[in-house]
């Protein structure tokens, strides 16, 4: 009798955490929704309740809470030059001297309309960016009274739902590797916004006051630069802040003291942390490097918790795949099973709890160019977004299976958001809402 009562409450926690999508990757960070109204197939026209253009270039991903939709971008005074998909050299570019405006928008979920927009900055970028990164890549999160948009090396603004300005905070430009600009995002945590700002002159990570914008601590890292979100791990004995860097992946508590470091990770850091299964999940896979691992990690850690040489597994590492991470898309875990999908366009599976290889690389498609955006799972299948606006749909479990493919007609680097049974996919000039 107890299980029947408690299942009307079990499903309509399930509803209520659907209807938003308040962070990159959505609630905990896992990319995964159990909803059978997601709609599995769509194009420029199919399955599409509205479209609405975005002046202005941005990788930010879109977050959604109730009726209100977020994305920002920022606008450059000359014609952008249109990068090329794929993986490849000759990407970077110096500084502009053209004046940029930097903008946070609000589109209405019934119709797409932009119900309000904030300019932020305006000026000229104090740092170059890579042709395929953007000056706005940070994915800004939301708690439903607040909204914090952050631009790396521009700044970090809260605004209330409506589009007031409550207060802001801006540090010090900072160089970083290789003129590929920023794009790590910012976390939130009970009362507090975590920002790490990994770079190539002095990185830190800090803690404000979510509602007042003062810092709390601060604390320096002995890091380059990096482009992954952290991440707070909850386990029940202690809660966490994971970082992910090329020196190694750090664990801090909530006052910024030092819990566990794990090193040998690859030398660019992209993908995001997260948790499953009981365990935490981490991957570094620059395509330059030999070493690409992914580790997954036991609660508890403490010290310096490091593979000795030949080792595969310790008190705290429960397995490690030294050639297993992806370089720009963020693994994800769908019931037994852990995913990578790389940017070359291959799919492996291995199981989540022991690491053991289900299936080697599967390549999804040969005509596809690459992925960057991360993988999302629902209703037993793994959805994965390429840069040529594609969506393939993947049969989920131990045997691949290509089952459909979806096409947006425009290059895709931003990962869509989930909320209310449909998708929110951004294009490079367009938000789409997606829904049966």
């Amino acid at each position: 009798m107890l299980r029947v009562l408690l299942l009307p409450l079990a499903l309509s926690l399930t509803l209520a955490a659907a209807d938003h999508w308040p962070q990159f990757r959505g609630p905990e960070s896992l990319g995964v929704v159990e909803d059978p109204k997601l709609p599995e197939a769509w194009g420029t026209t199919r399955n599409v309740v509205w479209k609405t253009d975005i002046p202005g270039a941005g990788w930010s991903s879109p977050v959604v809470w109730g009726d209100r939709i977020f994305v920002t971008a920022a606008i450059s005074s000359e014609p952008k030059e249109t990068p090329k998909k794929g993986l490849y050299f000759g990407g970077n570019r110096d500084a502009p001297t053209d004046q940029h405006r930097w903008l946070v928008y609000c589109l209405d979920w019934k119709t797409g309309k932009i119900l309000w927009q904030r300019e932020v900055h305006r000026g000229v970028p104090k740092g170059a960016r890579h042709l395929k990164n953007s000056y706005a890549s940070e994915t800004p999160v939301t708690d439903g009274e607040r909204l914090y948009a952050y631009f790396g090396n521009v700044g970090l603004y809260c605004f209330d739902m409506n589009g007031k300005l409550l207060w802001s905070q801006t540090w010090p430009a900072v160089a970083m590797r290789y003129g590929w600009g920023t794009a790590a995002s910012p976390v939130l945590h009970q009362g507090r916004l975590y920002i790490i700002n990994d770079n190539d002159d002095k990185s830190w990570l800090a803690a404000l006051d979510k509602v007042t914008g003062k810092q709390l601590w601060r604390v320096e890292r002995d890091e380059g630069s990096n482009w992954s979100t952290p991440y707070i791990w909850s386990t029940g004995r202690r809660t966490e802040i994971i970082t992910s860097g090329t020196k190694g992946i750090r664990s801090y508590d909530l006052d910024g003291k030092l819990l566990w470091e794990l090193h040998g990770m690859s030398s660019i850091v992209i993908p995001t942390p997260f948790s499953a299964a009981g365990l935490l999940y981490l991957a570094s896979g620059y395509v330059g490097d030999q070493v690409r691992p992914a580790y997954a990690v036991r609660p508890g850690a403490r010290g310096d918790i490091t593979l000795k040489p030949g080792e595969t597994a310790n008190q705290y590492v429960a397995w490690y795949l030294p050639q297993g991470g992806p370089y720009n898309p963020s693994p994800i875990v769908y019931g037994d099973y852990y995913y990578t999908l790389y940017d070359r366009g291959f799919l492996t599976c291995h199981h989540a709890r022991t690491g053991k290889e289900i299936y080697g690389k599967q390549r999804i498609d040969p005509q596809t160019t690459a992925f960057t955006a991360s993988p999302w799972a629902a209703n037993g299948k793994l959805f994965a977004l390429s840069e040529d606006g594609d969506t393939f749909v993947i049969q989920a479990g131990p045997e691949f299976k290509v089952l459909g493919k979806n096409p947006l007609d425009e290059m895709c680097m931003a990962t869509p958001a989930i909320a209310r049974s449909n998708l929110i996919i951004r294009t490079a000039s367009k938000v789409y809402r997606i829904g049966n």
